[in-house]
C-alpha cells in the first residue's frame, strides 16, 4: 500500500474574486486554483489513490453572486519553494483568469489547524440603489437589532427546520456611503449568509452588490 508523502510546505494565499468569477461556485474556484498552480509549475501535493486530488483548502465557501477581497486558500506542497512573494504573485497572476486577484502569499506551519476551523465571522458591504431611502434602511436595521429572535426556515434534503439567526448577527450598521455593513457569524459556530439576512429584512430585491471584505480568524 502506498502512503501519501508528507507535506513539505504550506502556502496560505489571500485572494479576491470579481467580475464573472462572482458566479463561480467554491468547487469551481478550487478547480481554477488547481489549474493556475499547475500552469505556474507550483509543486502541489496530491492525495494518493485512484482519484487523486490536490491538497487545496478554501477557508470559507462563499455564496454565488458575491465579490470578495479576503478569501483564503491553503496549499499543501510536496516540495518547499523559496518564497519571493512579489515574484510569486506576478507569476500566478500571469496564468490567472480575469477577476482573480492575489493580495498576499505566506508560508505557514504545516501542523497548523485547518483554516475552516479557525474562521468565525465575516464582514460584508452591501450596496443599494442611490434612490433607496436611508431612513427606511435605518428603520429596517433598527428592527433587526431590537429583535430578540429572528427565525428563518431552512429546507435541506426535503426536510424543513427553523433557525434563530439573531445570535449570528454580530453587528449591522449603515456607513457614510449609505452602504449596509453586516458582520455575520460563519463557520462552525453558525453560518448566516447575507442574502438570508436581506430576505428577512425584505431587501432581497433592493440591493445592487454584496462584497465580502474581511474574514475574522481565531488565533491559532
Amino acid at each position: 500500500m502506498s502512503h501519501e508523502s508528507p507535506m513539505q510546505q504550506r502556502l496560505r494565499i489571500t485572494f479576491g474574486k470579481a467580475g464573472p468569477l462572482k458566479y463561480t461556485s467554491s468547487l469551481d474556484v478550487a478547480k481554477i486554483w488547481e489549474r493556475v498552480l499547475r500552469r505556474a509549475d507550483i509543486p502541489i501535493l496530491y492525495t494518493q489513490g485512484f482519484n487523486t486530488r490536490p491538497r487545496l483548502q478554501l477557508a470559507m465557501p462563499m455564496p454565488l453572486g458575491i465579490t470578495s477581497e479576503c478569501e483564503i486558500l491553503d496549499v499543501a506542497m510536496r516540495e518547499a519553494i523559496s518564497l519571493d512573494e512579489a515574484s510569486l504573485i506576478e507569476t500566478l497572476l500571469r496564468v490567472s483568469p480575469s477577476g482573480l486577484s492575489i493580495h498576499a502569499i505566506e508560508s505557514v506551519d504545516t501542523r497548523a489547524p485547518a483554516m475552516q476551523s479557525l474562521v468565525e465571522s465575516a464582514e460584508y458591504r452591501i450596496r443599494f440603489e442611490d434612490t433607496y431611502p436611508r431612513d427606511l434602511l435605518q428603520a429596517k436595521v433598527d428592527a433587526i437589532l431590537n429583535a430578540d429572535t429572528i427565525v428563518i426556515e431552512k429546507i435541506r434534503k426535503r426536510k424543513r427546520s427553523v433557525m434563530d439567526i439573531r445570535p449570528l448577527i454580530i453587528s449591522l450598521a449603515i456607513d457614510d456611503n449609505a452602504d449596509l455593513i453586516a458582520h455575520l457569524s460563519v463557520g462552525e459556530r453558525g453560518n448566516l449568509r447575507p442574502d438570508q439576512l436581506l430576505e428577512k429584512m425584505e431587501l432581497g430585491q433592493e440591493y445592487v452588490t454584496i462584497h465580502r471584505y474581511k474574514l475574522h480568524v481565531l488565533d491559532e
